[in-house]
């Protein structure tokens, strides 16, 4: 990290929960009752998270390397079709929605989120890094959410983030459509439920050597991790 993002983080005026020294972050716990897996969940601004990535077994949802263990360590990742509940099993409100197709959900989508949870849309992603962005003193913006949100350990290319505010992001990596596994050690990718278009949909994406957290355009058949947001 550069001298300058280190004078930047050391300058802001908005502090996390979570230090080195002390943890104050507000923490919860949710129980999926589809598999009985507990998650732990953490507040963060007005917004509760789950500090986890989803590992509900489901239709098109994969363990990274097609390895059993990255499932325990990173939880599983999903094509858009899985995580929105394109079949209905949990909620009509995300069926139909694919590959090829566009369709206008009623916000939130619960998808394959636990009940009571649901993905997040690309605004609710956008709230969170701005509650986690610093400000300088004279107000402008720092643009630290990427580093704020990634874990303290794990990451390659020392991407280590500082976890100010408990999100504890992993770099999971993804599964590119037709191509295979890519980028574990390197990047996290999560799934919105908002579409840019029939072929792709806005994500947000975390990279071990850039400050800020991106939202970015993936294409649908691509598999991504899934962080649930509470209702």
């Amino acid at each position: 990290m550069s001298s300058r993002s280190e004078e930047n983080h050391s300058s802001s005026s908005k502090i996390g929960c979570k230090t080195e020294s002390e943890d104050k972050c507000e923490y919860g716990e949710l129980i999926d009752d589809r598999d009985s897996q507990i998650y732990k969940t953490v507040k963060i601004g007005d917004q509760w998270w789950m500090v986890e990535n989803l590992n509900y077994e489901t239709a098109n949802s994969f363990c990274y390397d097609d390895d059993a263990s990255n499932c325990t360590k990173y939880g599983r990742l999903y094509t858009w079709v899985a995580a929105m509940d394109s079949a209905g099993t949990w909620s009509v409100n995300g069926k139909g929605c694919g590959y090829g197709t566009t369709c206008s959900p009623t916000f939130p989508v619960r998808g394959v989120c636990p009940d009571g949870w649901h993905l997040p849309s690309k605004d609710e992603w956008n709230i969170l890094f701005n509650a986690v962005d610093s400000f300088s003193g004279a107000g402008s913006k720092l643009s630290d959410s990427g580093v704020k949100l990634r874990s303290t350990s794990g990451w390659n290319r020392s991407g280590n983030g500082t976890d100010d505010f408990s999100f504890s992001a992993l770099p999971a990596g993804y599964w590119r459509h037709g191509e295979g596994y890519y980028s574990e050690g390197y990047r996290a990718y999560f799934w919105s439920s908002s579409e840019e278009d029939s072929y792709g949909v806005y994500s947000m994406v975390l990279y071990d050597n850039i400050d800020r957290a991106c939202q970015e355009y993936d294409h649908k058949n691509n598999e991504l991790s899934v962080r649930c947001v509470k209702n």
